[in-house]
């Protein structure tokens, strides 16, 4: 009875090396490539080259590392406009609307969107709503960023624009001041015109 034990013991411990011994693993190195090893054959040689299987290609690999490079100089590039917005339009918030003003003293809509282009990001842009509009590149609504220019019709001739501030919201010198308006709110939901990105 023992003897068979022993026996069935032996046999299993057998079996179980020879199916570690051909067992694989598998890990990823720093160049994006999977190493493939096999341990010792039924043999007992041991196999000791590793086969490279590539994921992909140099050429993919590079261009992987060089799309996660931009994205990220992308929202360093982002959050340095919304700090630069934020702060202007702390040091601005509530200054009255003053049509062809230009100062803290009263502002229009046009003369605050030129200002905050001029002081923050030392770009030179036209004086007027509708010379404005005819500058940068168009951008469609639901792809509007920080800093996009949104142009609206809220008359028959009359034109006002403001500035994308992230979160569906954009700041502007209204009639009742300088403020931040949700673009949803009817009134601009329904007046919107169109939208001008002039920071690269």
């Amino acid at each position: 009875m023992i003897k068979n034990l022993l026996l069935l013991l032996l046999i299993s411990i057998v079996i179980t090396g020879c199916a570690l011994n051909n067992s694989r693993y598998i890990k990823s190195d720093q160049n994006g490539y999977t190493l493939f090893q096999t341990n010792p054959n039924l043999d007992g040689n041991l196999i000791t080259n590793l086969e490279f299987q590539p994921i992909c290609s140099n050429n993919e690999y590079k261009n992987i590392l060089q799309r996660e490079k931009e994205d990220f100089k992308r929202q360093q590039h982002l959050a340095y406009v919304e700090a630069a917005l934020m702060e202007f339009y702390n040091e601005w918030k509530g200054v009255k609307y003053k049509y062809g003003g230009n100062s803290k003293k009263g502002i229009d809509c046009s003369a605050f969107t030129q200002k905050v282009f001029k002081e923050k990001f030392h770009l030179n842009i036209p004086r007027t709503t509708r010379t404005q509009v005819k500058i940068g590149k168009t951008v469609k609504k639901e792809q509007l960023e920080l800093g996009d220019l949104i142009f609206f019709k809220t008359g028959k001739i009359d034109r006002h624009v403001g500035i994308y501030i992230g979160n569906g919201e954009f700041m502007h010198a209204s009639i009742k001041g300088v403020k931040v308006t949700k673009l949803n709110k009817p009134f601009y939901k329904k007046a919107y015109w169109t939208s001008k990105r002039v920071i690269n």
